[in-house]
């Protein structure tokens, strides 16, 4: 599979191996938006870096606290995610990892992904993006697969909005794991609880 940079590599439990957040959060909790709000800039800015790997992205969102509600936080994420320059959506692709399959997916399917990737990959530069948010196991494999190939016959351009739209709504789904994560103490470990220590 071709390589690209990783500006901004996320670990677990901040982020899934895949792009697409498939756990269904209804939206961002309240009680992790107040603790957001909370964060010193450095500690929020490297946890929106788990959502979109732009540094200039994180910094305008983090910018923007408090945010009063969780339509005003998405609201902020969606106009900063538009608002991303050639240069910095160059950044936040190659931060993205590689869409995977859930484990216990057919052979033929992961190589058949894995030979997606790599044409991908060689045509556009960076890894293929895609939010599959709200799909089963089973519907993921299917649209990874199609929308992959599908994808392929895009020209670079339209493929590269294609792809800033998809790290929109994948932001959008981040943001919203991450303050359910930030809800509870027992989802952060001790390093976790550390990199996102409130100010004061």
């Amino acid at each position: 599979m071709a390589g690209h940079p990783h500006h901004a590599p996320r670990s677990p439990p901040l982020s899934s191996h895949l792009p697409a957040q498939a756990r269904g959060s209804s939206g961002p909790s309240r009680s992790g938006l107040a603790r957001f709000n909370a964060l010193s800039p450095e500690a929020a800015e490297a946890a929106l870096m788990h959502c979109c790997g732009s540094r200039r992205w994180a910094h305008r969102v983090a910018e923007h606290r408090p945010y009063p509600d969780s339509e005003a936080l998405l609201a902020a994420a969606d106009e900063a995610s538009y608002d991303l320059s050639h240069a910095d959506l160059a950044e936040a692709l190659a931060a993205e990892p590689s869409a995977e399959l859930e484990p216990g997916a057919s052979y033929a399917a992961v190589l058949a992904l894995d030979a997606g990737h790599a044409e991908y990959e060689r045509k556009f530069g960076h890894a293929f993006v895609i939010c599959l948010e709200g799909r089963t196991p089973e519907e993921q494999a299917d649209q990874l697969l199609a929308a992959i190939r599908r994808r392929m016959g895009h020209d670079v351009d339209e493929e590269r909005s294609l792809s800033a739209d998809e790290l929109r709504r994948l932001a959008q789904a981040r943001l919203c794991d991450l303050t359910h994560w930030l809800t509870s103490a027992d989802g952060l470990t001790g390093a976790e609880m550390g990199l996102f220590a409130p100010v004061g």
